[in-house]
C-alpha cells in the first residue's frame, strides 16, 4: 500500500529558527511535509497521545540545541492507530507506540495529528494498557522500566538492600519508584522538592532523602548505603551516589538534569565492584523494547500511574515546556493530540 500523501491538510504544533531564537506556533501541515523512509516501510499514524518531557522542553524553549532539522515538530513519543502501511508489519486499525529514534530531534515528531515513521520506529501497544496511560508512561516511564531491567541483569534483587532513586518525583523518577515498590524492593526517594514527600511516599518510597543529604558526602568512597540506584541527574549527584553504593552494586545512570559531566574515581569500580550502567531508551532494539512494554502492562501498579499523572491538552503545552526545565513539573505529563489542538 502506498501511502497517499494528498490527504487533507492537519494541525501542528512547529519550530522553527529565527536567528538563535527558536519560535513555536500552532499551524498545519501537508501530508507531503511527513517524512518518507529512504528505505520504504512507513507506516502512517494519526496519534492519539503523547507526552512532555524534559527533551521536550529544551527543544520548544530552545534551551539546549537538541533539534538538528527545522522546521520540527517537537514531540519525542506517541500512541496511536495506523492510518496506512507500506510495511507488512503493520496494518490499518493497528494501535502502535514510538519512542525515541531521533523524533522531535532530526525526524518530525508527536505534536501533530499525523506522523510518518519507519515501521521500525514502533512497537505494538500492549494489552492492558489505554492509550492515555501509554502515554502516562512515556519515553519517561519505559526508561525507568529499562533501568529496573538493567539493575535486575546486574543481580540487584530486593534482599540486596535498599534501591535509591534521584529526581523521584520527576517522570522517571516516579515511574522508577513505583515499579520497583511493586517488585519488593525499598525504594529511597531523593528529590529537590521537600513538599513533595506525601506524594513519593504514596508513590511506594520507603525513605524520604533530599537531593542536599545524596551530595553531602564527599570524597570518592563513602559510607555504603544502597544496594544499586536509578540516576537522572549525572554530574556531582551521580559521581556521590556511586561512592555510597555497596559493594557489587550497581547505579543505572539515564540522565542528565544536573550536568553532563561527571567527576568521580575509579574507587567505587575497582575496591567495592560497583557496576555503572548506561540506559538509553532512543536506539533500544526491538526486542527489548516490546519486553519493556510488556513488562509495564503488568509491573506498574494503575493506580501510581494515575497518582503520578496530569493531562493537557496539546494547544496549553507550551507554557509547561519552561516550567520542566525548572523542575516545577510533578510526575508525568500526558499530552491530548487528538481533538486537543
Amino acid at each position: 500500500m502506498t501511502i497517499d500523501t494528498d490527504l487533507p491538510d492537519f494541525p501542528a504544533l512547529l519550530l522553527t529558527k529565527d536567528g538563535d531564537a527558536t519560535n513555536a506556533a500552532f499551524g498545519t501541515m501537508r501530508h507531503a511535509d511527513l517524512m518518507a523512509s529512504e528505505a520504504g516501510g512507513d507506516v502512517l499514524v494519526e496519534v492519539s497521545h503523547s507526552s512532555l518531557n524534559y527533551k521536550d522542553g529544551l527543544a520548544i524553549t530552545g534551551a539546549a540545541p537538541v533539534v538538528r532539522r527545522w522546521p520540527m515538530v517537537p514531540g519525542i513519543d506517541f500512541v496511536g492507530t495506523v492510518s496506512a502501511s507500506d510495511s507488512p508489519d503493520y496494518q490499518p486499525g493497528d494501535s502502535v507506540i514510538a519512542t525515541g529514534w531521533g523524533m522531535g530531534e532530526t525526524h518530525l515528531g508527536a505534536y501533530a495529528a499525523y506522523a510518518r515513521v519507519p515501521a521500525g520506529f514502533l512497537v505494538p501497544k500492549p494489552d492492558g494498557l489505554s492509550a492515555a496511560e501509554c502515554m502516562a508512561i512515556g519515553t519517561a516511564g519505559y526508561t525507568a522500566m529499562l533501568c529496573v531491567q538493567a539493575l535486575e541483569g546486574a543481580g540487584v534483587t530486593p534482599d540486596k538492600g535498599p534501591i535509591l532513586v534521584t529526581g523521584a518525583a520527576g517522570g522517571v523518577g516516579s515511574v522508577a519508584v513505583s515499579i520497583l515498590a511493586k517488585l519488593g524492593y525499598a525504594v529511597w526517594a531523593a528529590s529537590g522538592r521537600p513538599e513533595l514527600a506525601d506524594y513519593l511516599t504514596g508513590l511506594g518510597a520507603a525513605q524520604i532523602l533530599s537531593r542536599e543529604e545524596v551530595a553531602a558526602a564527599k570524597g570518592p568512597m563513602g559510607k555504603e548505603r544502597w544496594a544499586g540506584a536509578v540516576d537522572v541527574a549525572g554530574g556531582d549527584t551521580l559521581a556521590q551516589v556511586l561512592a555510597q553504593t555497596q559493594y557489587g552494586g550497581a547505579v543505572a545512570a539515564c540522565g542528565l538534569a544536573d550536568s553532563l559531566g561527571l567527576k568521580t574515581t575509579v574507587a567505587p569500580f575497582i575496591l567495592r565492584n560497583v557496576s555503572l550502567l548506561g540506559v538509553d531508551s532512543v536506539m533500544t532494539p526491538f526486542e527489548t523494547r516490546r519486553t519493556a512494554w510488556a513488562r509495564l502492562a503488568t509491573d506498574l501498579p494503575k493506580e501510581a500511574l494515575a497518582a503520578a499523572t496530569n493531562t493537557v491538552l496539546v494547544k496549553d503545552v507550551l507554557p509547561l515546556a519552561g516550567a520542566i526545565l525548572k523542575g516545577q513539573v510533578k510526575g508525568r505529563t500526558v499530552v491530548q493530540i487528538k481533538d486537543g489542538f
